[in-house]
Formats: C-alpha cells, sequence, structure tokens
C-alpha cells in the first residue's frame, strides 16, 4: 500500500506535474498575452452568458418556439451557457494559478469544459436526428413528444457528465507520469488520442448526415415547385430551419476541429508540432463558437429576433419603471417614523392631488 500510494501522486499540486511534463505551467515573459486573453476572453463570456439567457428565455415565453427542434435548440444554449461559466473558470485559474491547483480542482476546472463540449456536439447529433425525421416527413417540425424529447434532453447530459468525468474516474497519468500529455499534465495521451479522434468521427458524421437531408429537401422542393404555387413558402420553411443549424454546424466544426486536432498531436507525442504555442489562442477559438450561435439564431430565425427585441424591451421599461418607483418614493420624516405625525389637512390633500394630476 505504500509503495502504491507512492507511485502515484493524488496528493501533490499541480505544479508536479508542469514540472514533470518538462513545460510551463505559466505564461512567463508572455504575460501580456494573458492579460489580453483574459480581458477578451472575459467580455466574450459576458455576452455568452447574456446572449444564451436571451435564447432560452425566448423559446420559454414564445408558444411559436414549442417545438421539438427550439425545445433543443434551448439546450444546445445552454451547453453554451455552461460553457461561457467553464470559460471564466479557466481563465481566472490558468498560467500562476494553475500550478497551486490541487488534482481535484484540475479534474473540476478541465471537467467543466468537457461537458460543455459534449454537450454540445451530443445536441447537435440530437437535432440532426430530430431534423432527419421532420424532412423524411417533409414537415416544418417531427412529432416527437415532449416526453421524447426531455428524455433525450436527460441523456444529452447524462452522457456529457459521465465524459467530462473520464479522466477523474481513472483514465489519467497520475500512476504513470511517462504516459501524461503536454496540454493536460495529468491526462493520459491515450485518452486525448480517444477524445479527439470520436469527437472528428462524430463531426463527419454530422456533417454527413446534414448533407444527405440538404440533397433531399432541395430535391423534394424542386419536384414540388410547379405544383405549390402559392405554398412554396410554406414547403421552403424546413429549408431555413436546415440551413440555420447547417450553419451552427459548421461554425461548431470550424471552432473546435483545430484544438482537436492539436489535441491528437500531443496524444501522439508530436513534441515537435509547438503544441503549447497554440493552446492559449484555441481556447480563445473555441469561446468564439459560443458567441457565434445566439448570432445565428438571431440572424437566420426573424422571428427568434423579434422576441429577442420584444424581452429586451420588456428588460428596458422594467428598468424605467423601478427607476421612475424609487424617484417618486417619499422618505418619512422624523414625525413618522416615531408615530405622532398629524393627519394631512384639507389643503396639502388638494394639493397632493393637484400634483397627480399634472
Amino acid at each position: 500500500m505504500a509503495g502504491e500510494n507512492q507511485s502515484c501522486h493524488y496528493n501533490e499540486t499541480m505544479g508536479f506535474f508542469y514540472n514533470k511534463s518538462s513545460e510551463e505551467a505559466g505564461w512567463g515573459h508572455k504575460q501580456h498575452q494573458l492579460i489580453l486573453v483574459q480581458v477578451v476572453g472575459s467580455l466574450f463570456c459576458c455576452f455568452i452568458l447574456f446572449s444564451n439567457s436571451m435564447v432560452i428565455a425566448a423559446v420559454i415565453t414564445n408558444k411559436k418556439f414549442h417545438y421539438p427542434f427550439y425545445y433543443l435548440l434551448a439546450n444546445l444554449a445552454a451547453s453554451d451557457f455552461l460553457a461561457g461559466i467553464a470559460y471564466v473558470y479557466l481563465m481566472f485559474n490558468t498560467g500562476k494559478a494553475s500550478q497551486s491547483l490541487t488534482v481535484k480542482e484540475y479534474f473540476f476546472r478541465q471537467g467543466l469544459l468537457d461537458v460543455s463540449l459534449s454537450a454540445s456536439l451530443s445536441n447537435l447529433l440530437v437535432i440532426a436526428l430530430e431534423r432527419y425525421i421532420s424532412v423524411m416527413n417533409f414537415k416544418v417540425h417531427s412529432n416527437l413528444t415532449k416526453r421524447r424529447v426531455t428524455l433525450l434532453i436527460v441523456l444529452v447530459w447524462g452522457i456529457s457528465i459521465f465524459m467530462g468525468a473520464v479522466p477523474s474516474l481513472g483514465w489519467n497519468c497520475i500512476c504513470n507520469l511517462d504516459n501524461c500529455s503536454q496540454l493536460a499534465p495529468i491526462f493520459s495521451r491515450s485518452y486525448l488520442i480517444f477524445w479527439s479522434t470520436s469527437n472528428l468521427v462524430v463531426f463527419l458524421v454530422m456533417v454527413a448526415i446534414y448533407m444527405r437531408i440538404y440533397g433531399y429537401v432541395k430535391k423534394k422542393t424542386t419536384m414540388l415547385t410547379p405544383h405549390t404555387s402559392g405554398s412554396i413558402n410554406r414547403k421552403r420553411t424546413p429549408i431555413k430551419l436546415i440551413k440555420t443549424v447547417m450553419v451552427v454546424l459548421g461554425a461548431f466544426v470550424i471552432c473546435w476541429t483545430p484544438g482537436l486536432i492539436v489535441l491528437l498531436l500531443d496524444g501522439i507525442n508530436c513534441t515537435s508540432c509547438g503544441v503549447m504555442k497554440m493552446k492559449r489562442w484555441l481556447l480563445l477559438l473555441a469561446v468564439l463558437n459560443s458567441v457565434m450561435n445566439p448570432c445565428i439564431y438571431s440572424y437566420k430565425d426573424e422571428e427568434m429576433w423579434t422576441t429577442f427585441k420584444n424581452l429586451l424591451r420588456c428588460i428596458g421599461n422594467g428598468t424605467r419603471r423601478q427607476r421612475s418607483t424609487k424617484a417618486n418614493a417619499r422618505p418619512l420624516s422624523s414625525a413618522q417614523d416615531t408615530g405622532n405625525s398629524q393627519p394631512p389637512s384639507e389643503e396639502t390633500k388638494n394639493e397632493d392631488q393637484g400634483i397627480l394630476e399634472t
């Protein structure tokens, strides 16, 4: 037992693992880059949290969005919201702060990122299946019941949490330092290979599904064009939804593929690839993806943009009403505080009424 505890390093801080990986944990002389990443990343994260909250609120408040597709879209926004929280936690626990983290704290930091990525990827895959079901029937929305959609959402988060917890459950290099990666000093290189490869394969599968769906709908629409005349706009509605999701998927693939490739290079122990030099900028690229999604929803969906404006108008009206209430509130006089004030005279009542009428 003593030998096992000695070979495993659960009680060490992350500084121990960074030193063993012979890589610099901090940003060293590039401290200005760290500040730039934190400032830009913080602005991105504020927008991510606010905008994805708006998407979720829009789906909840607008009855036109009470369909399986939009429920899943709101769940994708929830995964982006979690990503915003994960990025904030990561940015302020990086650099020199990384070395003082415990093993559990590091697993938690990386687990948040892994859960948010897994949730985003799983949501996109489930949305692809929902779109496939609806397109095969050439309907705007599928016939999935709310119960089935709820089960899908629970399944998405269950798988995502499990995937984020896998390294902390044992697939790590804490007891085998020779197998540690450079980017994540307590993650096994074999795990990085599995993680990056599986995600890249899912990317390819989803791209193939959406290309198949889009080709089918385009062909069907072309065949129906001579016979639909006035109803063609209604028939094109499935294409609009599919285009929205394809743009979201395209942005996701563009923003995450470079990072997954770098993880794969680290997993195969490519020492000449300079993976450490790219990680900080790839992080910002990943953050940018969660910034882009709400912009895509509002740009591609006029109803979503209208709902956003209505929500912002309600927030603005509520803020003005609150300020007006505070401004009109009268502080109590000392006599009123002690309960010895006299009832107002008729003349005072008349003056107050005149003020209200004006």
